[in-house]
């Protein structure tokens, strides 16, 4: 068992210990499909669009037509057709002819260029055209989008609105995606009440509950969640309830090592094999991480901040790579503090803030209060910063490695 390591080495023995879910077939018009993961490389089979088409209302004609033409010396031609959009064309354009055509039509053939029909003149019989024009001017062809072939999105890739347009494009209307996991939140600590409840004799509100449920759905995953009291038989038997249908347990207290701090002792009765055992990192240094039966169990702080803050670093990646996730680890950029920070690090510490581009230059403004248990100071962030382990006081200007909070 590894102990008191780095939150980095963590997070890839938690990576290494997860494996995707099973992949399965799933509707386009499935409501939730938007935010799945592709479990599957799509290859286009068709061009997008599949023809030469029209960007706008006007006029298709040869080219070669109006060479020379300006405004003194303009080419008139002779209208064949009209071609709506959804329609095909029925002549072919020849010398000093045209056909009308509109917004996202098909080209007729011997046509190679298009001109909007504001630039001419024209009656139903004709069209004058007062300058000369380019093979293939103003022609979206075939092929623009996607064409026949290409990769259009690989295994792992996370389905968005668009996506979601180009798999109708190319009729796949039931993609394999991997299937969302079922996490079970585990609230431990005798004091916790729930938000409707008064609070008495010492109790607080059980936010963890809310937040984690609340970070698991935001992920597409299903979520149930359970409270046990400090009592290692309690939480140990609460785990085994969860592991039964939980894909991953996430715990929240009990993790530290005070009187009452009885989640591990409560994962060695679950038969939990315990790997990692606290990490240098502060907040969000106390821990355990186990796994049973191949299913992670992450046993995190019961302050609300430092749980949150360990849940960003260290699960959130393993919870997308459960997910299908191909790069499941946050996105890191270099930002510069926006204002001193006064606070030593003789351990790595992340810190919490928001990112700021005003300028064109990444700026981190750090959230006020840092403290283990001030959650407030998380709603809104986008960034986790890294200050490296002896550190002392920062100053504005210094540049950080920072992770954006999805």
């Amino acid at each position: 068992m590894e102990t008191n390591i780095e939150y980095k080495a963590a997070r890839e023995l938690l990576l290494e210990r997860v494996k995707p879910m099973p992949a399965e077939p799933a509707s386009i018009d499935a409501a939730r499909l938007v935010g799945a993961v592709l479990g599957e490389d799509i290859t286009a089979s068709e061009n997008v669009p599949p023809f030469d088409r029209s960007p706008f209302d006007g006029y298709a004609f040869r080219a070669a037509d109006t060479a020379g033409a300006d405004a003194d010396h303009p080419v008139t031609l002779r209208i064949l057709e009209e071609i709506p959009a959804g329609t095909m064309w029925t002549r072919t354009v020849t010398e000093g002819t045209a056909a009308k055509i509109l917004t996202g039509a098909p080209i007729p053939p011997g046509a190679d260029a298009v001109t909007k029909y504001e630039e001419t003149e024209f009656t139903d019989e004709q069209v004058t055209i007062f300058r000369a024009f380019s093979a293939g001017e103003n022609i979206v062809p075939e092929g623009e989008d996607v064409m026949r072939g290409d990769l259009l999105a690989a295994k792992g890739t996370v389905i968005d609105p668009a996506l979601l347009g180009v798999l109708a494009a190319q009729h796949m209307t039931i993609p394999l995606v991997y299937r969302r996991p079922t996490v079970a939140v585990i609230t431990t600590g005798s004091e916790l009440a729930a938000a409707d409840e008064a609070l008495s004799g010492g109790r607080i509100v059980n936010t963890n509950i809310y937040t984690f449920r609340a970070e698991a759905e935001k992920l597409g995953c299903a979520c149930v969640t359970h409270t046990a009291s400090d009592d290692p038989g309690e939480i140990a038997g609460t785990l085994l309830k969860a592991l039964e249908t939980a894909d991953m347990v996430i715990t929240t207290g009990g993790v530290s090592v005070g009187d009452y701090d009885y989640t591990p002792e409560a994962m060695d009765r679950a038969g939990v094999e315990t790997f990692i055992r606290t990490l240098r990192l502060k907040p969000g240094g106390a821990s355990a991480y186990g796994v049973k039966d191949g299913r992670l169990v992450c046993g995190l702080s019961g302050n609300p901040a430092s749980a949150l803050t360990n849940y960003y670093a260290v699960v959130l990646p393993a919870l997308r790579k459960l997910c299908g996730y191909k790069d499941p680890r946050l996105t890191e950029i270099t930002v510069s503090l926006a204002e001193d920070f006064g606070k030593k690090s003789p351990k790595t510490r992340l810190i919490r803030g928001t990112l700021d581009l005003a300028d064109g230059t990444a700026r981190m403004h750090v959230s006020h209060a840092q403290g283990n248990g001030v959650l407030h100071s998380l709603s809104g962030c986008d960034l986790l910063a890294e200050i490296p382990a002896g550190s002392g006081k920062l100053p504005a200007g210094t540049q950080l490695r920072a992770y954006l909070i999805p």
